[in-house]
């Protein structure tokens, strides 16, 4: 598929792929694909950064290369790795018949042969369909000298393999970082990206989103979900739910056949919702009605 030449373009494209998002969003991905620069998303988990690239790799037909980051990934992890098991049975067996000239035998091991690509490396590669969606993912986990080290890469689209030299893309991929800010990215690698801040939803885009994700729940239950999640999200809570978690809750719901909610139910499936134990512990008792009172409260109409 080509890509979009307009926001609204974008904004259809990945509605069609059930992500719902807004002008502002749709804007920033447009330029990003048009300009050919990499995107930067930061935001409380469970909002939809990761999603989006996976909608536009499937709107737009393109493989989705992830990178996961964590902390101590390095240069080998994320971008090669030779195959030492492989090249080790090559000397033996090079070895066992004879020998074979030194530097031949030295240059085969170093080759394509013997080279396991990791996430960068394979992004820089051609690909039939267009340029691969490069996801990387959570950089906020990382450590500092492997941002240093993405720079090369979001900034010529090449990686440097010692042995091999330089492999540079013959078009860009298309990219898109993410962070939940648990620390901040240096600036010199923002300066090359577009920036985003993903918040949470307000009512009306969450109810869209989960009408787009979880379509056989009942109307009036998702309002009740939604509702009641918007007001957890203003309650002291160590985490609080993203719209990820209000998917699944919904789908939850849905499983156990519930058409409304109530204390009980919500005392029951808050596990769904909530990811730690603190948080729950909160929600035990009458904490669980009233904030459901207020939810349906917000739903009657003024």
């Amino acid at each position: 598929m080509t890509q979009p030449n307009s926001i609204d373009a974008v904004q259809q494209m990945l509605t069609d792929q059930g992500y719902v998002c807004g002008r502002a969003l749709a804007t920033v991905v447009f330029l990003s694909l048009t300009l050919g620069r990499p995107l930067f998303l930061e935001g409380e988990a469970g909002v939809g950064k990761t999603e989006i690239a996976k909608a536009l790799a499937s709107g737009l037909n393109r493989r989705l290369i992830r990178l996961q980051c964590y902390e101590g990934l390095d240069a080998s992890s994320a971008v090669y790795e030779w195959n030492f098991p492989a090249q080790m049975i090559a000397i033996r067996t090079a070895e066992a018949s004879g020998g074979a000239d030194r530097g031949v035998l030295q240059t085969e091991l170093f080759s394509d042969d013997y080279l396991i690509e990791r996430p960068l490396l394979q992004a820089m590669r051609p690909d039939e369909n267009g340029a691969p969606v490069l996801l990387i993912d959570e950089l906020d986990r990382t450590d500092e000298p492997f941002e240093a080290f993405l720079l090369e890469a979001l900034s010529d689209f090449q990686v440097t393999i010692p042995e091999l030299g330089t492999v540079k893309a013959p078009q860009p991929p298309i990219v898109i970082v993410t962070s939940n800010r648990t620390r901040e990215v240096h600036d010199a690698l923002k300066r090359r990206c577009l920036y985003h801040w993903v918040d949470y939803p307000d009512f009306d885009r969450e109810i869209d989103i989960l009408r787009a994700r979880a379509p056989e729940a009942a109307e009036a239950l998702s309002r009740e979900v939604v509702a009641f999640v918007q007001r957890l999200r203003t309650e002291d809570l160590f985490k609080k739910p993203g719209v990820a978690e209000t998917i699944d809750w919904a789908k939850c719901l849905l499983a156990l056949d519930v058409l409304n909610l109530s204390p009980e139910v919500i005392g029951d499936t808050l596990g769904a919702v909530l990811k730690y134990q603190d948080d729950i512990q909160k929600l035990q008792g009458s904490e669980a009605k009233r904030i459901l009172d207020q939810a349906k409260a917000d739903l009657e109409p003024v």
